[in-house]
């Protein structure tokens, strides 16, 4: 499909342009696929955090079939709000939304071992943050200063550092399965190889929808992997299938409204970073979709919009949305700017949310298949924040601010019981590793005087830097 049968290039660019039907619902389904398998994802972490059962049989199967279902229907409603706009909120533009993996680390041990219980002081939690989220669209350019990459790419590493465990857990066997003779055996592994291992090829060797869809098509080959090996039945799918309704509505407070001060803080104090990941979307969609800089009006919407998206989902069991950065390479990529596509795409998530059967085909996966798809996509957390990293100015101030950050903020998530005399909330936020290393970022790249920035590192880093600005010392070239 060329541009040129889309549109003319004005109209390509023009977000209000809406191309044919019949390429129009391609184009928004693309979009659906592109983010598809990072939306649900989120929910099948936190439903086992919580320790919900996988399987058909098990009492906690509509639990878990449910926190799908409201993944995709929300994720749809808040892109709606994006594309279509209610009064002042949503930019107006092509931003696809879906549940963030940013508050994972956050959500963990709000859920962890708690089941149903612990469920109404998270939501509580995602409500009040989205809230806060929304009223950050007041002055959300005015507090970009206080994030710059060295923070921002701080954030991101850490959140990717933080879920790498769960991505091993699960192609080992899962949380359940651990310590059982089965957990890390090769046949586990084995379905999560394949799914690496096919992700790498299609993404690294086919180009187009192809490459983009990597993740789903791994997925969908380590299934059929599965069915082949004996690791998921038939019986399996057809029982999943048949306790699935045809259709359900969202049913509001499902799970209680509770408010806990650990999930409050802790879910105010990360829409502070999406907010302003956010505001780099958006910048992206505009710059690669229309080759400008993006409005204040569209940028105020869209954080007014991610907000109230994620505290909407929030009193229906939904957890916390964010515009997706995959999409907007997507966009980059078609060069279609229409915010219409992407309203195609978003009445195709409602549509599955509305018929948990598509929740409970995506349940039948198994939990091995899945820890080779969530591996590839937490390591991509974790290099894209290395590439925010390279653009640090690696003098020694921001060398010390990082050190002491990582350092302490993976500490404390490595060994939670350093802290075990604190108060249950205090544990919970710092357990997490990400926000007390955001904090301590945040704090010292505003407190440090700029003075540091002109002297050498080599006193911190052993004689190994080369000049202040954090250039590697040169070396001699090998032979080969």
């Amino acid at each position: 499909m060329t541009r040129h049968a889309i549109g003319t290039p004005e109209q390509l660019r023009d977000p209000n342009y809406m191309p044919p039907l019949y390429r129009a619902i391609p184009l928004g389904v693309q979009h659906v696929l592109a983010m598809f398998v990072s939306n649900v994802t989120p929910a099948i972490i936190i439903a086992g955090a919580a320790g919900f059962g996988f399987g058909s049989n098990s009492p906690d199967f509509p639990e878990l079939l449910y926190l799908i279902q409201m993944s995709m229907l929300f994720a749809g409603v808040a892109t709606l709000l994006q594309t279509l706009t209610l009064g002042p909120v949503g930019a107006g533009l092509p931003i696809v939304q879906g549940t963030s993996f940013a508050f994972i680390p956050i959500m963990i041990p709000l859920v962890a071992g708690k089941g149903v219980d612990g469920l109404a002081a998270l939501f509580g939690g995602v409500v009040i943050g989205g809230m806060f989220h929304a009223f950050l669209g007041l002055f959300i350019g005015k507090i970009r200063f206080a994030l710059p990459p060295l923070v921002t790419g701080l954030v991101v590493t850490m959140i990717g550092l933080a879920l790498v465990k769960v991505g091993i857990q699960y192609a080992a066997g899962g949380v359940p399965a651990i310590g059982t003779p089965a957990y890390g055996s090769l046949l586990n592994w084995s379905a999560a190889l394949v799914v690496i291992f096919v992700t790498l090829g299609i993404k690294f060797f086919t180009r187009g929808m192809l490459s983009i869809s990597a993740v789903l098509i791994g997925l969908i080959v380590g299934y059929i992997y599965a069915l082949a090996v004996g690791m998921l039945s038939f019986g399996d799918i057809s029982g999943s299938w048949s306790r699935s309704a045809a259709f359900a509505l969202p049913n509001p407070l499902k799970y209680g409204f509770e408010f806990s001060a650990a999930a409050i803080i802790g879910f105010c104090l990360m829409a502070f970073i999406s907010a302003i990941e956010t505001v780099g979307d958006v910048a992206g969609i505009t710059k690669g979709g229309a080759g400008r800089e993006a409005t204040d009006r569209e940028i105020q919407g869209a954080t007014y919009a991610d907000g109230i998206g994620s505290a909407v989902a929030g009193l229906f069991g939904g957890l916390p949305n964010t515009s997706f950065s995959q999409n907007v390479g997507l966009i980059a990529m078609t060069g279609v700017m229409s915010r219409h596509v992407v309203t195609v795409g978003a009445l195709f998530l409602i549509l599955c949310g509305l018929v948990p059967k598509v929740g409970g085909v995506i349940r039948t996966i198994p939990i091995e298949v899945l820890g080779g798809g969530v591996i590839v996509m937490f390591g991509m957390v974790v290099a894209a924040g290395m590439s925010m990293l390279s653009d640090v100015d690696w003098n020694r101030r921001n060398m010390v601010i990082f050190a002491i950050s990582i350092s302490i903020g993976l500490g404390l998530q490595l060994e939670p019981g350093a802290v075990q005399h604190l108060p249950d909330t205090a544990k919970i936020l710092l357990t997490s590793g990400l926000l007390p290393a955001a904090l301590i970022a945040i704090v010292l790249n505003l407190l440090l005087p700029e003075e540091l920035a002109e002297e050498s590192t080599e006193e911190v880093s052993g004689g190994l830097s080369g000049s202040s600005k954090g250039k590697l010392p040169h070396t001699p070239k090998t032979l080969h």
